[in-house]
């Protein structure tokens, strides 16, 4: 059983910051590519930034400069750091992750998904 809980979620003025965290925890033999989602009300859920297990990067156009995605291995531990954030950064965020489980005594990697964190951003 795996399992990925986010915090650090909140309500906070433009311009401000904010740090999500996702903690996984399981009988985990290895996370691959890490990533954040996020969902407006009313709209689709999108890609915020992924990050690879070596540390490679990549963000939606809409958050390029003001978020950093970081993830702690040996934590088994990914980040989000958001600056400058917008009214239109309001959403419930999600983590997501590939992670390698042993099933059957075999390994499958599978994607899984934490339960998400409110953010909601003033004017």
């Amino acid at each position: 059983q795996v399992h990925l809980v986010e915090s650090g979620g909140g309500l906070v003025q433009a311009g401000g910051s904010l740090i999500l965290s996702c903690a996984a925890s399981g009988s985990i033999l290895n996370i691959n590519t890490m990533s954040w989602y996020r969902q407006a009300p009313g709209k689709q859920r999108e890609l915020v930034a992924v990050i690879t297990p070596g540390g490679g990067t990549n963000y939606a156009d809409s958050v390029k400069g003001r978020f950093i995605i970081s993830r702690d291995n040996d934590k088994s531990t990914l980040y989000l750091r958001m600056n400058s954030l917008k009214p239109e950064d309001t959403a419930v965020y999600y983590c997501s992750a590939s992670i390698r489980v042993t099933m059957r005594d075999m390994p499958h990697e599978y994607d899984y998904w934490g339960q998400g964190t409110q953010v909601t951003v003033s004017s």
